[in-house]
């Protein structure tokens, strides 16, 4: 039997939220080399990417690639139709809301693995959460684990090397609260991540995610620099 072999460093799926801040400065903190991977795939605005490219530099990883996957017109979701309002407030807990795209983090771990066994990483990192979400069916722990099993059968490194991928999703079962102490700890410039869905100068404050957010740092007794004044 062909002894398992794992490569060394990470990509890091990085939207320029700030859950993905926290994966790359945990992912930077852990060894390098460090990649970044941030996709555009028919968002409602550009305004994560321009921070996601922001991150990149401070964290000093060793390459940083923004693909454009223009798929947004044909993926049913509030956040990549403009002619589909945003809703005002998060979906009950036993219904997916009308922000999930459909396939999306099959889609860009899809993309990240093909990226992990071209430059021989052995992990690719994400932002999925399952504690404060929004219940997206693919940020659940069943589902990453599915992933990683895949990425044993469906590549040459893993089938002719015995190399395996790691989905390493370090912020899977932390409130908001809890990211945000752990990315003070980590230094992570808030400043220059973006949650809210509508984009613009500010954070627009109704958005259900503008509101994890800030109940998030509320809970953590930290003051949010994209709602501050000054």
């Amino acid at each position: 039997m062909t002894r398992a072999r794992t490569a060394h460093g990470s990509v890091v799926l990085l939207s320029g939220g700030m859950d993905s801040a926290t994966c790359l400065a945990l992912a930077a903190r852990r060894g390098r080399p460090v990649h970044a991977l941030t996709v555009v795939y028919g968002q409602r605005h550009g305004r994560e990417v321009d921070c996601a490219r922001a991150l990149a530099r401070r964290f000093r990883v060793a390459r940083h690639v923004v693909v454009r996957l223009p798929i947004g017109g044909f993926l049913a979701s509030t956040l990549t139709r403009r002619n589909r309002p945003v809703p005002r407030r998060a979906a009950a807990r036993n219904r997916i809301p009308s922000t999930y795209v459909p396939a999306r983090n099959t889609i860009l771990l899809a993309l990240a693995l093909g990226y992990a066994e071209s430059h021989h990483l052995g992990a690719i990192y994400l932002g999925a959460n399952a504690i404060d979400y929004s219940g997206y069916p693919d940020c659940r722990p069943e589902y990453l684990r599915a992933f990683e099993r895949l990425t044993r059968l469906a590549t040459r490194a893993g089938v002719e090397r015995g190399e395996t991928f790691r989905v390493r999703a370090p912020l899977l079962r932390m409130t908001k609260a809890e990211i945000v102490r752990t990315g003070e700890r980590l230094h992570v410039p808030w400043a220059l991540t973006w949650s809210c869905y509508l984009g613009g100068r500010r954070p627009c404050g109704w958005c259900a995610s503008c509101r994890l957010r800030a109940r998030g740092f509320r809970a953590a007794g930290v003051q949010d620099p994209l709602t501050s004044r000054g």
